[in-house]
């Protein structure tokens, strides 16, 4: 347990030094929003362009990679929606928000991170085919449930245009897309600029993570408390869990079983409370699922991390 938490700390620390700095009021709030807008916007688009550039696609996005983690993902979608509904009685458009925090696993953040410490950064690739989805398939995902939610089924044309909006405005999504596009043509960057990129790639974690301290410092732990139990559980256990037993079912490489496991085994990122603040609805639970989660899971993931190996 010692080995696993010298895997799992350094990474919560520097999240933890973020908290610290801005509860005692060392880094202002508005240092944190713009320590955020640089990663999310700029330094961590780089990151995954430059990652997916360089992939081996056809080695990387295997189907049962794929199959075992977003399986995993859109089951905690749905539990996590007609849990909502049905256990805690809630309307039916926080419902949508509250199986988002279920869908959503920090990926970026703490996923590539945990599974670099714990297995090298050879091992990240399978994490990357993972990132590449991610946000297009979740808010693609939430986005239809939620209009479908708000307006009853009606509106397609409406629906679909708020889906697309919402992608083509994402900054991962962009720099995703640019990586795919630089990857398929088969294009050689100027060695000048991947260096510049590369140094950009440099600051994205570390930054990322002690802002993603500072900004958990605005979410109260305040009511809901079974909800949001429930909710980190769903994301916590029932995730990862549907990941290994289908990973394994479906004959998964270790390396790719690892990262899906580990990627599944993240808390809620803070696109959770971002997605139920764009719509106004189930913010307290999302907020306090995502600092609950986010502490629960120094201890969750060092558990997966054991069953690894």
């Amino acid at each position: 347990m010692q080995t696993l938490l010298e895997v799992t700390l350094p990474v919560f620390l520097v999240i933890g030094f973020g908290y610290l700095a801005v509860r005692f009021r060392t880094f202002s709030d508005a240092g944190v929003d713009g320590l955020m807008k640089f990663t999310q916007n700029f330094a961590i688009p780089c990151l995954l362009f430059r990652a997916i550039s360089t992939l081996d696609l056809d080695q990387t996005f295997q189907w049962p990679l794929l199959v075992s983690f977003y399986t995993g993902a859109t089951t905690g979608f749905f539990v996590g929606l007609l849990g909502a509904r049905f256990l805690f009685g809630r309307p039916w458009t926080d419902a949508v928000a509250i199986g988002f925090c279920c869908l959503f696993s920090n990926s970026l953040l703490l996923g590539l991170p945990i599974t670099e410490r714990a297995y090298g950064s050879d091992a990240l690739a399978a994490n990357y085919a993972i990132i590449a989805l991610h946000s297009p398939f979740c808010y693609a995902l939430g986005i239809t449930a939620m209009e479908i939610a708000r307006h009853g089924g009606a509106g397609v044309i409406t629906t679909v245009k708020a889906v697309v909006a919402a992608m083509v405005k994402n900054a991962l999504v962009i720099g995703i897309a640019l990586g795919f596009a630089v990857n398929l043509s088969g294009t050689t960057l100027p060695g000048v600029l991947t260096e510049a990129i590369d140094l950009m790639i440099r600051a994205a974690l570390p930054a990322a993570l002690f802002g993603l301290g500072g900004v958990l410092v605005r979410y109260r732990p305040e009511g809901d408390l079974l909800t949001v139990l429930f909710v980190c559980a769903v994301g916590l256990v029932l995730h990862p869990t549907i990941t290994w037993t289908l990973g394994q079912s479906l004959g998964l490489a270790q390396a790719p079983f690892r990262s899906a496991v580990v990627t599944a085994a993240m808390a809620p990122g803070v696109n959770a409370y971002v997605f139920a603040n764009m719509y106004g609805v189930g913010k307290r639970v999302a907020a306090t699922a995502v600092l609950f989660a986010t502490a629960l899971s120094v201890v969750t993931v060092s558990v997966w991390l054991s069953l690894l190996g």
